[in-house]
């Protein structure tokens, strides 16, 4: 009876851990869509690549201090004290036209022949998303102390994202 009992709890827990780690997808508000299929699911482009790690080796030597990873996400910023702060932002689930439909004053615009999109960031600075597949991009952002509408947040964005592009995965 016992062996019973034990087989009916492992199969219960079995069932338990299934639908705990059934496939579950981000959404965007009105937009139905599935859960990616195990392949999509486990197909990071940026497997092995730490947002802090990369913003920091761009940002060496520049005054900037740590990393810090500032969601669960893959994202990082990083603070250079009296000028501001530079984030940087590694999705493998949304690209260029998830932003653009969720984004307000989006530009066209190329990060070393890539395709990417500039747009203010709300609170302040300038944010430059770069297209690394269909649904995945890195997003650079730059918000200075000198204030929220200075224009050289996007002429900071748009270097930080020219010396990113060629560490990002050429995916097609």
């Amino acid at each position: 009876m016992t062996v019973n009992v034990r087989i009916v709890q492992a199969s219960a827990a079995m069932v338990g851990l299934a639908m705990a780690t059934a496939a579950c997808t981000t959404t965007v508000a009105g937009t139905a869509s599935p859960a990616p299929s195990s392949s999509a699911a486990n197909s990071d482009v940026f497997a092995g690549l730490s947002a802090c790690q990369v913003l920091e080796q761009l940002t060496a030597g520049q005054g900037f201090g740590p990393g810090e990873n500032i969601s669960r996400r893959n994202e990082c910023d990083v603070l250079k004290h009296e000028f501001g702060t530079y984030g940087l932002a590694l999705d493998p689930v949304q690209g260029l036209r998830e932003y653009a439909e969720t984004t307000e004053g989006v530009v066209e615009t190329s990060v070393n022949g890539r395709a990417a999109l500039q747009a203010p960031i709300p609170l302040g600075g300038c944010a430059i998303v770069i297209e690394v597949g269909e649904h995945a991009r890195a997003m650079v952002q730059v918000s200075l102390i000198s204030g929220p509408r200075d224009p050289q947040a996007c002429v900071d964005a748009q270097a930080l994202a020219e010396k990113l592009e060629p560490l990002l995965p050429k995916v097609r």
